[in-house]
């Protein structure tokens, strides 16, 4: 077998372990929050900033969800950075976003944050800045989920079933899982280009 078709084999089998269920949850959350006329902060470093990006774009086209996402802003993030530290970027723009409880916060991560091993710390910062201020918290995250998991009103957990491969495989399929949920009847608001102009 090549190396795509294990990868492949192995993607297939990731995607059969999901937990429907919890995805369910993740959408019936959005759409609550939404109704209430809440906002969506997409938070993500590295690989997960450019799904957030992607994804603020998504939900407010296709969800009609206001959503934005700190790391398209370059110079706000930069900004943070150099004058009070990398730590403190997302949870700083939350607040001066003014995160409130109508407002939803959505995470995408590999380990979903870790205080305790100094992983990701502006994400457990920012859950925590949200949570306290009574948004609800959601995630799309991998291995045991982190932070992220263990505070969510509801999260995603992509399945670790091959650790050599775990970045990948939670980077890809939480595009699935999040174009899954911009396309749930409980969300979705607007037609996809190309499926609006498909010939009868």
């Amino acid at each position: 077998m090549s190396f795509a078709e294990r990868y492949l084999e192995q993607t297939a089998r990731v995607i059969d372990a999901l937990d429907a269920a919890a995805i369910e949850a993740v959408a019936s959350g959005l759409a609550d929050r939404r109704g209430r006329g809440g906002r969506l902060f997409i938070l993500g470093v590295g690989g997960s900033a450019g799904h957030a990006g992607h994804a603020v774009n998504d939900f407010r086209k296709l969800c009609a969800f206001e959503a934005y996402a700190p790391t398209d802003n370059v110079s706000e993030l930069t900004a943070r950075t150099n004058d009070e530290g990398w730590d403190t970027t997302f949870s700083a723009w939350l607040e001066g976003s003014r995160v409130r409880a109508d407002d939803a916060v959505l995470v995408f991560s590999v380990g979903g944050g870790d205080a305790e091993r100094g992983v990701s710390a502006n994400l457990v910062r920012a859950v925590d800045a949200a949570s306290a201020a009574g948004a609800g918290i959601y995630g799309i995250v991998g291995r045991d989920g982190g932070h992220t998991a263990r505070v969510a009103d509801a999260c995603v957990v992509i399945p670790p079933l091959y650790p050599e491969h775990l970045t990948p495989h939670t980077e890809a399929l939480c595009a699935v899982v999040w174009h899954l949920l911009v396309s749930h009847p409980a969300l979705k608001a607007a037609e996809t280009k190309w499926e609006a102009v498909a010939p009868a």
